[in-house]
């Protein structure tokens, strides 16, 4: 403990930052993990639906009312205007305002059109404009002390801003009888207390409401990141309102509870693309290419393992998180579990992209997957209920698999000519296929419960026969060094 201490305190800023971001990122979902066996036991079905129906149009909306300012341009843009960096940020959270009040007064001069597509009450519309009116303010200072390496405050807020909407969204619920209001208001009433105080603040020290060169750079960065950043959310959000347009908010509830559980691995892949990412672009400015495959092998069957696993205890998983009413979701589970390692796979083939910045392609393949989703699910959804949204989700990460390995396959081809391929594609390539012949068995033989218990075992004994290079893997990650890319390239 001592040692671990001093490495500790030894540590750069950058890299102490790093690790408490991936403390409190971890904190944050198991939060959000824990809530769902609670409000699925307090809720009906149709409420807990109708509160992720919620959830995805506010995911989609703020794309449109903050043109997602606060991500990467924000952080460009501090840089740009060093010297005017309040004003600057303040001039940023007046464009979200103001973008935000024309969307508001679109919706106010004709509710009823509004209501039936997005088949939300009024009064829950309103709470959703408050909440994407002020959440820009405290995304923008979390950006900032973020830049500034002020990481214990964003912590500090991060944390205490969800253990509060958890808290009072519980209180509000167990005391009340419209549930639903009772959910949203309570939630949306928490962040914004966070929220309007970093609005006053922000435009307080700012004193910018409008200045033409900063909303002309935000406008001019971010408009053409739209389509991306809305394929982003039509393949993770739209799913679940597609739902609850055509077959009800029920078969919503039961679909979002399984793509919650799957959250878990989602957070895991992201947690462990950012640890390789810095790795694969110092190897490639190094030039030694061909180290890769030994640390990437161990990991992809490592995913694959652990999709197998979230598969076969998918009936315990559920009773657990959301108990006996939702246990038909289990159906749902396999093919996003598999979405999951295949989502994972083309990450790593995006990371060459980023790496030579073809930022272009990876638009390109998100747009077709995205409007591939729609398509799929609105034929699907109509002949087979909220299970085909699982498959069509599944599909859609394939097709976007595939397009990224042709990308990533015409970029090694002229970036580097003598190296025929920076992955072991043949290791890749058959997890996956054994992945699919699983899910097709686990969907098939859930109710066997000797084939599945099986299955969970040959994999515990693997990981114990394995278990020092399982730990390498996980030594071998580097974590931290995600947070110093930027010192890498």
């Amino acid at each position: 403990m001592h040692k671990l201490i001093n490495k500790y305190k030894e540590m750069s800023t950058p890299m102490k930052a790093a690790l408490w971001y991936i403390i409190c990122n971890f904190i944050n979902k198991g939060i959000s993990l824990l809530s769902t066996p609670i409000f699925t036991r307090i809720m009906t079905e149709e409420q807990y639906g109708t509160f992720s129906i919620f959830q995805s149009w506010f995911n989609i909306l703020i794309i449109f009312t903050s043109l997602n300012i606060y991500l990467s341009s924000y952080t460009k843009g501090l840089i740009v205007y060093e010297k005017e960096q309040k004003k600057f940020t303040s001039s940023m959270l007046s464009l979200t305002t103001f973008i935000t009040l024309i969307f508001f007064v679109v919706y106010i001069f004709n509710i009823d059109f509004w209501t039936k597509i997005f088949e939300l009450s009024p009064d829950l519309m309103f709470a959703m404009f408050l909440e994407l009116l002020f959440m820009p303010a405290l995304e923008f200072w979390m950006a900032k002390e973020r830049f500034d390496y002020n990481y214990r405050k964003v912590i500090a807020v991060s944390i205490c801003m969800n253990i509060m909407c958890l808290g009072l969204s519980i209180v509000a619920v167990v005391n009340t009888q419209n549930k639903i209001e009772a959910r949203v208001f309570s939630d949306v009433f928490s962040k914004i207390l966070f929220a309007s105080v970093f609005f006053v603040i922000i435009l307080l020290q700012g004193k910018k409401i409008f200045d033409k060169n900063y909303w002309k750079y935000a406008l001019k960065f971010n408009i053409p990141l739209l389509p991306h950043y809305l394929s982003n959310y039509i393949l993770n959000q739209s799913d679940r309102i597609m739902i609850g347009k055509m077959v009800g908010k029920v078969q919503a509830a039961y679909y979002s509870v399984a793509y919650t559980i799957s959250t878990v691995m989602f957070l895991l892949v992201t947690a462990i693309n950012n640890a390789l990412t810095p790795y694969i672009y110092k190897t490639i400015k190094a030039n030694e290419v061909e180290k890769i495959k030994s640390k990437i092998n161990p990991i992809v069957i490592l995913m694959s393992f652990l999709s197998i696993f979230i598969m076969a205890l998918a009936p315990e998983i559920i009773r657990i998180f959301a108990g006996e009413s939702y246990l038909d979701a289990i159906y749902v589970i396999p093919p996003i579990a598999a979405s999951v390692y295949f989502v994972f796979i083309y990450s790593m083939f995006s990371t060459i992209e980023y790496y030579y910045q073809k930022t272009g392609l990876i638009s390109i393949a998100t747009s077709i997957s995205a409007i591939l989703n729609l398509l799929l699910n609105y034929f699907g959804i109509k002949i087979w209920g909220y299970y085909a949204a699982g498959y069509t989700t599944l599909i859609c990460y394939l097709c976007l698999t595939g397009f990224h390995y042709i990308f990533y396959k015409k970029i090694i081809k002229k970036e580097l000519p003598k190296i025929k391929e920076i992955y072991d594609m043949r290791v890749m390539f058959l997890a996956g296929i054994f992945i699919l012949v699983v899910m097709i068995i686990m969907v098939l033989l859930y109710k066997n419960i000797f084939i599945r218990y099986t299955v969970v075992l040959a994999i515990l004994v693997y990981a114990i026969i394995k278990r020092d290079k399982i730990k390498d893997i996980l030594i071998n990650l580097k974590w931290l060094y995600y947070w110093r890319k930027k010192w890498i390239l």
